[in-house]
């Protein structure tokens, strides 16, 4: 009989790890190995403890009790920069980047020891030519869609030859295409008898790409299984404890007036890449939901800060919002309208990290007239309001009132989303509503977004994800270099249509879906 060979050996492996936060325990005797030539994935809901697990493996948390291993030693990282040190790499979901400062000068702050730029720069092209991701060292971040910036995290990440690559959410701002770079990056990786710790909600990913995966839940260990033996299905019923249901299509509806008209809107570019826009017109009717799908950067970015009055336009008329000329309006103003918005960075953007969150419900509520009276803030208005989000959106955290930074992904966007909600807006527009959130808050925020159009809102959703658009959007149109498709309905295109349409095959979005229509 021939030797079994000897299974991969761990790099680095967590034995039992507990961590409390008070009287929340966001991990119990957690245990998981990260083996040199593997990809692991990490599953689990939003707050089932995967951030926290992390942390602790790289430094920035440190346990109650339980031990890290590297390569068969007990070890402690006392902080991130000993954990890198060693050869262990994170990129997280939320990005950590200076707006004002370029691509290179970024990376040369995240790296040990001085380079000269122009030699840093050298290996970022080199890096890029490498592993095929899309990275301009001399572009400034403030100017780069989150795609872009995830990208220039992995880099960054890269260079600092790590033994272990954590990744969390790598690919929720990535396209299709680009996320396929990403696995022959990680495959890559792997070959070189690297380790990976893959955390993802895409389940179809997890099943492609990784050679095991832990499934965490409510903090606890509850399996470790082969992904390649289980479907999608299965690994969410692993993760919820539950079967997860699909989106519900509602009872068909009439539709009623246009609660958002866009009229041959143009707006000059800032010298980004996809930061103009063209010409766009757009008509969302209240009981609908309107989808625009596109490549990250290509002007979605600046069409919601025009929608949302962050960025105003001298032609007012290219805006009506409920029959009213919106164009010069600010943001306050158009909330004012019964118009809400939920941009695409919700960490920074949509919610302000240090506030408590029965502060940031202030953030866009402050112009109700009911929560702020005569400039006065009533404190009981307030916490009530916010404990009506809390309960009616299922948004966890330890506490009575933490900073939004403590929130996880899934949580902070199910908070956001109910704070729009809530005050019962005629429009909603909603940029990536689903980015980093798992299948259970993604079923949870789709449905929620169908009921108020059910109910007579109109709703207007940019999205990275075909899937998602399909699933539950009425019409679709494809932005790309700034102009926009006109939006069909989904029965009359197809994924393969829209994704031509994105990669700028103009008229074939619209081409298919009348072809599939006469069929």
């Amino acid at each position: 009989m021939g030797d079994v060979p000897d299974p991969p050996h761990a790099l680095l492996e967590a034995v039992k790890l507990t961590k409390r936060f008070g009287s929340l325990v966001a991990n119990d005797h957690v245990s998981l190995a990260i083996r040199a030539g593997e990809t692991h994935a990490l599953l689990g809901e939003n707050g089932a403890g995967k951030s926290t697990l992390v942390k602790m493996m790289c430094g920035l948390l440190q346990a109650d009790s339980g031990e890290l291993l590297y390569e068969g030693t007990p070890i402690i990282f006392p902080d991130p920069a000993s954990s890198r040190a060693k050869g262990v790499g994170v990129v997280f979901q939320h990005f950590a980047l200076f707006d004002a400062l370029t691509v290179v000068e970024n990376v040369a702050l995240g790296l040990p020891g001085h380079q000269p730029l122009a030699v840093l720069a050298a290996r970022i092209d080199d890096c890029v030519r490498r592993y095929g991701l899309s990275v301009e060292p001399y572009r400034r971040v403030g100017e780069l869609s989150v795609g872009e910036r995830q990208r220039v995290e992995i880099v960054r990440c890269l260079l600092g030859d790590p033994r272990v690559l954590i990744l969390d959410e790598p690919t929720s701002v990535l396209t299709p295409d680009e996320s396929e770079n990403l696995f022959r990056t990680v495959d890559l990786l792997t070959d070189e008898g690297r380790a990976v710790l893959f955390i993802s909600h895409k389940l179809d990913e997890v099943r492609r790409l990784c050679h095991r995966a832990t499934v965490l839940r409510g903090g606890k260990f509850i399996a470790e299984v082969n992904p390649k033996q289980e479907s999608s299905a299965s690994l969410a019923r692993l993760m919820v404890g539950a079967d997860v249901p699909r989106t519900p299509r509602v009872a068909a509806h009439a539709l009623g007036e246009p609660r958002l008209l866009v009229r041959q809107l143009s707006v000059a570019g800032d010298g980004s890449r996809g930061s103009a826009l063209h010409d766009i017109n757009i008509e969302v009717r209240a009981g609908e939901i309107v989808g625009i799908a596109g490549v990250a950067g290509n002007g979605q970015t600046t069409l919601f800060n025009v929608l949302s009055g962050e960025t105003r336009v001298e032609d007012h008329e290219s805006i009506v919002i409920d029959k009213v000329a919106a164009g010069g309006l600010g943001p306050t103003e158009r909330r004012a309208l019964r118009a809400g918005f939920v941009p695409e960075e919700r960490l920074g953007h949509a919610a302000a990290p240090d506030m408590r969150l029965s502060d940031n419900v202030l953030l866009t509520t402050h112009g109700d007239g009911q929560i702020v009276k005569r400039g006065v803030i009533h404190r009981s208005v307030l916490f009530a309001r916010f404990q009506q989000i809390v309960k009616g959106f299922d948004v966890r955290f330890g506490g009575k009132d933490p900073k939004a930074r403590r929130l996880s992904g899934g949580n902070l966007q199910k908070f956001v989303i109910g704070r729009e909600v809530l005050r019962d807006p005629v429009l909603i527009v909603v940029d990536q509503p689903t980015w980093g959130v798992d299948a259970s808050a993604a079923a949870f925020i789709r449905t929620t977004l169908r009921e108020r159009a059910a109910q007579g809102c109109a709703v207007l959703v940019v999205s990275q994800d075909l899937d998602e658009l399909l699933e539950f959007a009425d019409r679709v149109g494809v932005m790309c270099e700034g102009r926009l498709t006109a939006p069909v309905p989904v029965a009359e295109t197809s994924r393969e249509a829209i994704g031509l349409a994105m990669g700028g095959a103009y008229g074939t979005h619209s081409a298919a879906g009348e072809g599939h229509h006469a069929a």
